[in-house]
C-alpha cells in the first residue's frame, strides 16, 4: 500500500502516516467536538513529518460515530485522497479498535467474544462483538455494528448467555491504518466510504409553510 494517510474521528481526531507497518508520524486530539477545527491541524502535523513524502493511500475510518463528527472526517480523507490521486478506502472504526484488542489477548473465542464499545450519546452505545483474528489479521465480527441502550444490550447478552470480554482500546489512525493493510492481505479492504450513523441524524430539514397556532 505504499504510504497510507490514515483519519478517524469517531471519537476525537487521529491521523497517522504509515508505511509498511512503519509509523512514520502520528497526532493524535481528545476533544470529542472540535473536529473540524482540529483535523486541518492534525494532517499538517503528520505530514510536516515527512518533507515531500508520497501518499499513495488514504484510509478513513467510517465509524459508527455521531454524524458531525463522523463526516469531518470521511470529508477530509475525500479531499485529500482527490488532491493526491491516492487510493481511498474505508474501515470500521470498531474493527480497529478489536484489532489491538485481539492483537493482545488470546482468550477471545466464540464462546468468549470480544465486546467493543463506544459513546453513541442519547444513552446509548455503539457495540460489535468479535471471535479472533483470520489468518490474514483481520477481526472476526460475529454481531454487530448496532447501537443499543446499555440495558438493552446486557439482557440482550443475558439471554443469548454470552460473557464477554470487554475491550479497553481507543481508536487510533495506526490501528485504522493496521487494519487496512490486514484486509488488504485478506481482499476484503472496500472503497466504501459511507458514514455508519446506525441511525438518522440529528439535522432534520425544516418544514416550510406549517402554519403555527397562536
Amino acid at each position: 500500500m505504499g504510504v497510507t494517510l490514515a483519519i478517524d474521528t469517531s471519537a476525537g481526531t487521529t491521523v497517522a502516516l504509515v508505511k509498511a507497518g512503519e509509523v512514520i508520524a502520528e497526532s493524535n486530539h481528545d476533544n470529542t467536538m472540535g473536529h473540524a477545527e482540529t483535523i486541518a491541524v492534525a494532517i499538517a502535523e503528520v505530514l510536516a513529518s515527512a518533507p515531500g513524502i508520497e501518499v499513495n493511500s488514504v484510509v478513513v475510518g467510517r465509524g459508527p460515530a455521531p454524524f458531525t463528527g463522523l463526516r469531518v472526517g470521511i470529508a477530509a480523507a475525500m479531499m485529500f485522497s482527490q488532491g493526491a490521486k491516492a487510493k481511498l478506502s474505508g474501515v470500521i472504526s470498531l474493527d480497529a479498535i478489536a484489532l489491538l484488542e485481539l492483537e493482545a489477548n488470546e482468550d477471545i473465542s466464540a464462546s468468549k467474544p470480544l465486546l467493543v464499545l463506544t459513546d453513541a450519546r442519547r444513552k446509548e452505545v455503539y457495540y460489535a462483538l468479535y471471535s479472533g483474528l483470520n489468518s490474514h489479521g483481520v477481526p472476526i465480527r460475529i454481531d454487530g455494528p448496532s447501537v443499543i441502550k446499555p440495558a438493552a444490550l446486557e439482557e440482550m447478552l443475558i439471554d443469548k448467555n454470552i460473557t464477554p470480554v470487554s475491550s479497553t482500546k481507543s481508536i487510533s489512525a495506526v490501528a485504522v491504518a493496521k487494519l487496512a493493510a490486514a484486509q488488504a492481505r485478506d481482499g476484503s479492504l472496500s472503497n466504501d466510504v459511507t458514514a455508519l450513523y446506525l441511525r438518522q441524524p440529528d439535522a432534520v430539514e425544516g418544514q416550510f409553510g406549517k402554519k403555527v397556532s397562536g
